[in-house]
Order: C-alpha cells, then sequence, then structure tokens
C-alpha cells in the first residue's frame, strides 16, 4: 500500500492540477501563513514547505488522477494517511529519529480507524451518494496515524480525533472536477493539523464518536451510524487488513470504471477470435449493464476528470485500444472520432441485482453487431480487487511505471528497496527526501 501510493503520488506530481495547488501553497508560504520548510514536496527537487502543506500537496497528488487505493466499505485509504506522516516524519527528526517501524505501526492505525468508522454504518458500504467517504473518514484516519506518531496520549487522543470530526466532510458533487483531488489533499493535512492542535492542548467533545444523546456526532455524515464497542488492543485484536485486502488499480479512473473495463476487453477479445480482428464499424450497439451511481454514468464526458469517472468512455476506450492507461485520458485520445462514434451507440441498463457495491457489483457489456451477431462480456472481480489482487510483478511494474515520469531508475530501486525493508530502517525520514 505505501509502495503504491508513493507512486502515485509521483506520477500525480506531473498534473495540471498539482502543479495549481503546489502554486498555491508556495505562495502561502511567501506570504507568511506557512512556517518551518521542514518536509518535502513530491517530485520537486530541494522544495520545501511546512508539514501541513507539504502533507495537501502531496495528498492532492496522490488523488490527482484518481489512481490510488480502494477498500470497501468504500474510500480510499492510503491517501489520507501517508502524506501526513511522511511529513511528520521530517517536522520530527529535528528532535529524534522516527523509525521505519514506527510509520508502519502509525500507518497501520490510521487505516484501522477509516475501516471501523465506515463498518459502523450500513449506508456507508455501498458507493457514496452524499459525501466523498476520504474527506470524511480519511481526516480521521490521518488524525490518529499522526496522533500516533506524535505518541499524543489517550486525552490528546481523543482529543485530535474530535478536531478532525470539524474539519472533515466533501460533497460527491464535486467528484469528477479538479477539486476532487483537495478531498485526499484536505484529509491528510487536516488530521495532521487536528493532532498538531492536540498536542498544543486544543480540545473538543471527546464523544464526538461515540452514540449518545445532545451529541450527533458521525451521525452528521452516517445517518444510520451505530458505533460498537471494539476488543481492547492487545496480540487478540484483530486488525481489518488482517480480514480484507486492498484494491490496487492497473489505470487511472474510479474503480468502478475497472469491472466495465475488464467486462470490455473480454468482449473484444471474442471479437478478434471469431472474426480474426476488432472492427468497431461493425458494431450496431453496445449495451451497458452496470449499477446505478449519477456520478460515474457520463455519456460523453468533456474533461480528463469527467472521463475517469464515466462507464461510457472507459468501455468504449477499452473495446477500441485493448486496455485503459493514463494515455487514455489524454485529449488526443478522448476526442477520436472512432471513440465518440462508439460512444454514441451506447446504452445504459441497470439491472435489479447489480447494486452500486464494490464487494457484490459487476459489469456487463452487450455488442450487437450489423450483422445481427451478439456477444457478450461480463467482469465481477475485475484484476485488482481485492479478491483478485494484483501480483507482486503487476504491483512493480506500475510503482516503476509511475515512479520514473519523476525518479531516475536508480531512485525507484532505491525507493523500492528502502519501503519493502521498511521494519528495519532506522530514520525514515530519509524517505520523503528520496521523492524529490
Amino acid at each position: 500500500m505505501i509502495l503504491d501510493n508513493i507512486g502515485v503520488g509521483l506520477v500525480g506530481s506531473t498534473t495540471h492540477v498539482f502543479n495549481l495547488i503546489l502554486q498555491y501553497c508556495q505562495d502561502l508560504y511567501s506570504s507568511g501563513y506557512g512556517n518551518g520548510a521542514l518536509s518535502s514536496v513530491y517530485g520537486r527537487k530541494g522544495l520545501m514547505l511546512s508539514p501541513t502543506l507539504a502533507a495537501f500537496t502531496n495528498g492532492v497528488a496522490v488523488h490527482s488522477m484518481d489512481f490510488d487505493d480502494t477498500w470497501h466499505p468504500a474510500t480510499h485509504p492510503s491517501g489520507a494517511v501517508l502524506p501526513a506522516l511522511l511529513a511528520l516524519t521530517q517536522m520530527l527528526s529535528k528532535e529524534k529519529r522516527i523509525s521505519g517501524e514506527d510509520l508502519l505501526t502509525a500507518f497501520n492505525v490510521g487505516i484501522e480507524v477509516q475501516g471501523r468508522l465506515m463498518g459502523f454504518s450500513h449506508e456507508a458500504k455501498n458507493i457514496p451518494k452524499k459525501f466523498h467517504p476520504p474527506s470524511v473518514v480519511g481526516t480521521m484516519g490521518s488524525a490518529a496515524a499522526s496522533a500516533k506518531l506524535l505518541s499524543l496520549t489517550k486525552e490528546q487522543s481523543a482529543h485530535a480525533l474530535a478536531i478532525a470530526a470539524s474539519l472533515a466532510g466533501a460533497p460527491m458533487a464535486n467528484a469528477a472536477t479538479l477539486a476532487k483531488p483537495l478531498h485526499i489533499g484536505n484529509a491528510t493535512r487536516l488530521g495532521l493539523e487536528a493532532a498538531l492542535l492536540a498536542s498544543k492542548g486544543m480540545e473538543a467533545n471527546s464523544l464526538i464518536l461515540d452514540y449518545v444523546p445532545g451529541c450527533s456526532g458521525f451521525s452528521a455524515f452516517y445517518g444510520d451510524y451505530q458505533p460498537k464497542s471494539l476488543s481492547p488492543a492487545g496480540e487478540d485484536y484483530e486488525f481489518l487488513l488482517e480480514k480484507q485486502d486492498i484494491a490496487f488499480k492497473s489505470f487511472p479512473a474510479h474503480l468502478g470504471m475497472h469491472w466495465i473495463a475488464d467486462a470490455s476487453v473480454s468482449v473484444r477479445n471474442r471479437l478478434i477470435n471469431h472474426y480474426g480482428s476488432f472492427n468497431p464499424f461493425a458494431i450496431q450497439s453496445i449495451v451497458l449493464r452496470v449499477p446505478v451511481s449519477k456520478y460515474i454514468n457520463r455519456p460523453y464526458p468533456e474533461s480528463e476528470h469527467e472521463a475517469r469517472h464515466s462507464f461510457q468512455f472507459n468501455s468504449c476506450t477499452a473495446l477500441l485500444d485493448g486496455e485503459v492507461n493514463i494515455g487514455s485520458f489524454s485529449e488526443e485520445k478522448m476526442y477520436r472520432r472512432d471513440l465518440h462514434n462508439l460512444l454514441s451507440k451506447v446504452v445504459i441498463e441497470h439491472p435489479e441485482d447489480n447494486v452500486a457495491n464494490f464487494d457484490k457489483m459487476y459489469g456487463e457489456i452487450v455488442i450487437l453487431l450489423k450483422n445481427g451477431d451478439v456477444k457478450i462480456g461480463k467482469t465481477d472481480t475485475f484484476y485488482g480487487h481485492w479478491r483478485n489482487p494484483l501480483s507482486r510483478e503487476s504491483l512493480l511494474k506500475k510503482f516503476r511505471t509511475n515512479a520514473l515520469h519523476v525518479l531516475k531508475e536508480g531512485q525507484v530501486e532505491d525507493v523500492i528497496q528502502m519501503v519493502e525493508n521498511i521494519e528495519s530502517v532506522t530514520d525514515i525520514s530519509h524517505l520523503p527526501l528520496s521523492l524529490q
């Protein structure tokens, strides 16, 4: 998870939205709103910002392409936590060494808190309709992880979470826009700020995550929020990551796109096996059977961010090219005549058994040819899903491909070596420095 998140952050540092945010943060810093330039920025040699601004900037990079990991219930867990921890290790290194094991422990705490909070709501288990989950539980995860790395007391940690709850939340209405990466950037930054405030003595309602009269707490985000008592920490405590793996994306788009892309590649291969080649002009109509989810039903996307959230675009791209990749969202590829010809033939259907839930949904495509022939492709578990995880080779290939947009080959291998041996690293503040 850590290696993959660093990789998508590095390639994300080449994007337009990252450059916008970086310039904004540099302007803040030069105007006196930042202090203590202690933390590094992905892909920018020698550039340092304050820890919170570095966490914000690198968090935006992580989600700039919607390429970061996904969990169930649906959220992007790593990006909301890791940039804060990397920035914090550099801040704390002025006083003491932070080991790789320290970072790994704090990272796990941040992931666990996110999963537990989402598990306390049934509505959170489906593809969201109102709030973007990383902006809600991610902020809490960042606060918990930062509190752990800061060695806050039990009382301070409770206040950190309570402060973070007042900083959480962003609407799904900003999906498929330049603003969506801000959700991850804000989550990691604001969680870190909450922990730093708690360390200075800031207090808040320590019952905000409980279910008590007069304190709505997380019910403001999840109407059916029902927290449960947890086992005390110890050897018998079972972490959520022991029960369920993470989904790693093989191309940069909303997770729902991966079902329909896999299904489209499979039906394309059937056509090639039957006819010897794929001819888009032989297609009469294309039916996509997908769950109901308004923000990822976009017939004619007008930007790369809309394209990353379009069943239609990703299906037709996979049909034309046999894959979806980073280059698929370039202007050259997005506005191809052949692609728009296919888009005009797409019809969306929503079968009752295809629910908007990353653990239960499927993607199905039905191709009707002009000669009357019909070909069908269906995927209920794409390659990269927690039930069908990417192999080690695929994960390393993804990381190397992403990281090489910014780092040299030797640097890339050094990062892999450091992350894969993170438990034995005595001073992990060297890791963020190696990402410039």
